[in-house]
């Protein structure tokens, strides 16, 4: 996945112009019982509606003017206006497939009123119904073309996020003509030239955006960004210091400055601005932040960890930068650094949950499950009514099939908290792989009886009621229930498809089954399963060849699917 073009500060922007525009502020005053309004013959007339409705507003009754409109919009029904207003009131009530028809019926009798153009296409934006967005801002645009500068904004957005650089550019390039003075014209035709490797192009652009909103720093930090990309250290280096003289405090500078100096050859320099940092850490938590958003969350781990090293030089005991520097060096796949820093993070620590559950899977993943029961079990002695920890501990003793074991923690668990619905679902599953099978159902109910809408539970039940061959129309609805919350999910649709088996409908079994094996990128369960299907309705090569498919990727007990190929191989 492509990382997103644009800031966070960019799209809170154009977020700030987009769906809230047109749509009116209603008061949260209670809506009063509504008695019957008595209307006189000479006060029929849509302009009278249209006052009730405005009088209503006021009063908090948001239904009751919405009912009024309409009424109004009978006795005209020509009224973009009051078609408008409706769908602005249909917003503010989140009823946004109403608002859309409101719309629609007002752009077929005025196809180019303006307003109506741009509240579509924020609606349809919203919606991920970008063709039709982008069909309306551009209509706009053709309209009025020197009135709304936030159209081509929307309508660039939109081209950005799709990787139509080109025709978003010739978007911002209509925009400064219409708007010289647009910001945010200049800086995004900056952003394009950047992303199409024209760097003299990109900061002259960013140098024009500067020259109309001088106190904006996003256009300095992507001019920072080109310096650096073509090695243009001591504009770079000028840049950050005229950031930092503007503002002593802006930590993103200070934190790229350190790293930028570290890199280039700086030590000493970027030694002192880390250390800085790291002392500030302790009393200010949007430190820790700006690790996370420009180092962590894009994965930079290497800039992390010097940045992060560079902190702790100052502040060696600071539990939060260690945990910090831990994710680092995880996300790298340094296990033996990433476990030392984890194991630092001291018990009073926010981040203390966090770090034992990281120190365990990393024993996961290294097979060590006794060094992760015994590390989680310290963790307890340290905080005995933690929940987590006890899902933990009942997940690895069922990895060695502890089962006993692990029906303790995870008892120990929900005495702690009765409604945590992920430990109820992992004692159901170990009561299944106990052969606890009324155990195993009774505790997918009572997740069920928790969260209603929980897929997973409801499939495994459903599963576990087919693979009986008991209960199968109530398996059979749990399944189709599970899939309205997860409906591309390969191994709900395999239930599903597995149910239907079960009752005999063989052929409407093979089409969920296809389906599933597609979604799961052939498991060889389902892939099982669908030769099963594909056997009953005595299509034997298929059978054949999805039961082939499947012991090539089985790695045990293959003992059965071994038998049903021989079977269909016998003369």
């Amino acid at each position: 996945m492509m990382k997103p073009f644009i800031s966070r500060h960019w799209i809170a922007i154009i977020s700030a112009i987009s769906i809230c525009a047109c749509v009116p502020a209603v008061s949260n005053v209670p809506q009063e019982s509504l008695q019957p309004e008595v209307i006189s013959e000479r006060t029929n007339n849509s302009y009278y509606y249209y006052t009730e409705a405005q009088l209503a507003l006021k009063k908090g009754q948001v239904d009751h003017a919405i009912q009024l409109l309409l009424e109004a919009s009978k006795i005209d029904p020509a009224s973009v206006f009051l078609d408008l207003e409706l769908a602005s009131l249909y917003l503010s009530q989140k009823k946004t497939a109403e608002a859309l028809l409101a719309l629609e019926k007002g752009l077929a009798m005025d196809p180019e009123h303006l307003e109506a153009l741009i509240l579509y296409g924020n609606i349809n934006q919203t919606l991920k119904q970008n063709d039709k967005a982008k069909q309306a801002y551009s209509k706009a645009i053709e309209i009025a073309p020197d009135k709304e500068e936030r159209v081509y904004l929307l309508l660039g957005n939109i081209l950005m996020d799709e990787g139509n650089f080109d025709d978003a550019f010739d978007i911002y390039q209509r925009l400064v003509e219409a708007f010289p003075a647009s910001f945010a014209g200049h800086f995004f035709l900056g952003k394009i030239h950047a992303e199409k490797d024209r760097p003299d192009e990109a900061e002259a652009a960013f140098k024009r955006a500067l020259a109309l909103e001088p106190e904006l720093e996003e256009g300095r930090f992507e001019l920072l960004k080109i310096y650096k990309t073509t090695g243009e250290t001591d504009k770079a280096r000028a840049l950050y210091i005229e950031l930092l003289e503007k503002n002593p405090n802006n930590i993103r500078a200070a934190m790229e400055l350190g790293l930028f100096y570290q890199k280039n050859g700086f030590m000493k320099e970027g030694e002192n601005l880390l250390k800085d940092l790291g002392l500030r850490s302790k009393q200010d938590p949007e430190i820790i932040r700006k690790v996370i958003q420009l180092y962590i969350d894009p994965g930079q781990y290497d800039d992390a960890i010097v940045v992060l090293e560079g902190m702790l030089k100052e502040m060696q005991d600071s539990s939060d930068l260690q945990y910090m520097a831990g994710v680092s060096y995880d996300g790298k796949g340094d296990d033996d650094k990433a476990m030392a820093y984890f194991k630092l993070v001291t018990p009073d620590n926010r981040f203390y949950e966090n770090a034992v559950v990281h120190i365990s899977l990393l024993y996961q993943e290294q097979q060590k499950i006794t060094e992760a029961i015994a590390y989680i079990k310290t963790a307890i002695e340290n905080i005995p009514d933690n929940p987590e920890f006890m899902l933990y501990l009942g997940s690895f003793y069922e990895e060695i099939e502890a089962y006993d074991d692990a029906e303790t923690a995870l008892k120990r668990g929900l005495d702690i908290d009765p409604g945590h619905i992920r430990i109820q679902f992992r004692l159901g599953v170990v009561y299944d792989k106990w052969g606890k099978k009324s155990e195993s159902i009774a505790a997918m109910k009572k997740v069920i009886a928790l969260d209603p809408e929980n897929a997973n539970a409801l499939n495994y039940l459903g599963y576990t009621y087919a693979d009986m061959g008991t209960n199968l129309d109530e398996a059979e609805s749990l399944i189709r229930e599970a899939l309205k919350y997860k409906p591309d999910d390969g191994y709900i649709t395999d239930s599903l498809g597995w149910v239907l088996y079960k009752k005999g409908l063989f052929q409407e079994a093979v089409i969920y089954l296809e389906k599933a094996v597609k979604l799961t990128e052939n498991d060889p369960i389902i892939l099982e399963h669908l030769g099963d299907a594909y056997l009953q309705i005595h299509d034997k090569e298929n059978a054949l060849k999805y039961y082939q498919e499947s012991l090539r990727k089985k790695t045990e007990d293959t003992e059965i699917l071994e038998n049903k190929i021989s079977d269909l191989l016998a003369p």
